[in-house]
Parts: C-alpha cells; sequence; structure tokens
C-alpha cells in the first residue's frame, strides 16, 4: 500500500501509453502499464483532486498526501456502502492487501505468465510469486508449463571424435589473429 499512496504526479504518464512508475522497498523501481478502465479512472480523479501544493496522487480532504491509514478508513467506507448493494461482500474481507492479490490474479488470468505477475507486484523472487498458482489449479498449469525448461532427452551424453580432438589440442582456446 505504501507503493500506492508514495505514488507522485509525476510517476503517472497518460500519454502515448498510459503507464506508472512504482516506487518499491530499496529503491527499486518498475514501469507498469495501465488498463484503460485505470487510466479512466485516474484522469477522472485528477479533474477531482485539482491544483495543491503536495506532489502526491492521491491526497485527503485537507489537500496532504494521503496516508495508509487514510487509504484504509475510505476504503472501509466504500466496502460498507458497496455491502448494501452487494451483501455477498458481507462474508468477505476486504483489504489493501487483498485488493493487491485480487490485481495479481487478474494479471496472472489475463497473461497466463507467471513472470509478469512477479514484475507486476515487484518481487525480487519468482518463488515468492508461485503462490499466486495455487489459486486456480488451471493457472497453475498453464502458468508452471509457460516457465518449465524444455524437453530434453534422457540419456549419457556422448563426444564426438571431432569434438575429442578440438579439446585434446587445444584448438578451442586459440584466439583468432587481429588483422592490422
Amino acid at each position: 500500500m505504501s507503493e500506492l499512496v508514495g505514488l507522485r504526479l509525476d510517476d503517472v504518464t497518460l500519454r502515448p501509453q498510459p503507464s506508472i512508475v512504482v516506487h518499491g522497498k530499496g529503491r527499486k523501481e518498475r514501469c507498469l502499464p495501465l488498463w484503460k478502465t485505470t487510466t479512466t479512472a485516474l484522469r477522472a480523479w485528477l479533474a477531482v483532486r485539482g491544483v495543491v501544493p503536495v506532489p502526491e496522487l492521491f491526497v485527503n480532504a485537507r489537500g496532504e498526501a494521503m496516508s495508509r491509514a487514510g487509504f484504509e478508513y475510505i476504503l472501509e467506507k466504500y466496502v460498507r456502502l458497496a455491502r448494501q448493494q452487494c451483501p455477498s461482500l458481507a462474508a468477505k474481507r476486504v483489504s489493501p492487501h487483498v485488493l493487491r492479490h485480487s490485481c495479481a490474479l487478474t494479471v496472472l488470468e489475463a497473461t497466463k505468465d507467471i513472470r509478469k505477475v512477479s514484475l507486476w507486484l515487484g518481487h525480487a523472487s519468482i518463488q515468492t510469486t508461485e503462490m499466486y498458482t495455487r489459486a486456480d489449479p488451471s493457472i497453475r498449469l498453464e502458468a508452471l508449463e509457460a516457465t518449465a525448461a524444455p524437453h530434453l532427452r534422457s540419456g549419457r551424453f556422448r563426444a564426438t571424435d571431432k569434438l575429442i580432438a578440438s579439446l585434446t589440442t587445444g584448438s578451442f582456446m586459440r584466439r583468432p589473429k587481429r588483422a592490422t
């Protein structure tokens, strides 16, 4: 959530390709493309946000940078309202972290590529991202097949006589002469 509330206006590019630059842990940066619906919502937010003296993209009612607690408060407020229209939400937990996981699963469903999800989330290791493959068995299989090593034949390697000869003569070590 720190990545979200820490976004600055200069981290947002709406043209030609809508994207944001996210600043993660350890000064890591990643540039993420925006979906059309996200771009539309962001444009609407910028119109409402107006001109305020802080560089952060998301501000509170006082025009100050939004805090993590402020974001949680607003999310909780709108989840309560949504539950009135959609009672099944009453049985569900909604938090910033759950939204992050939902986004990750959406990216995995759309791309079938666990590596893209890892990049999207800013994970240092793909092993951290593999938990998403356990959410849906069909996605798991497709994602793992996409990252699996190519099929290799079993058996022993047998070097050819030509390879053995080149190794024993040291010809592979010779450097080509430079033209002068």
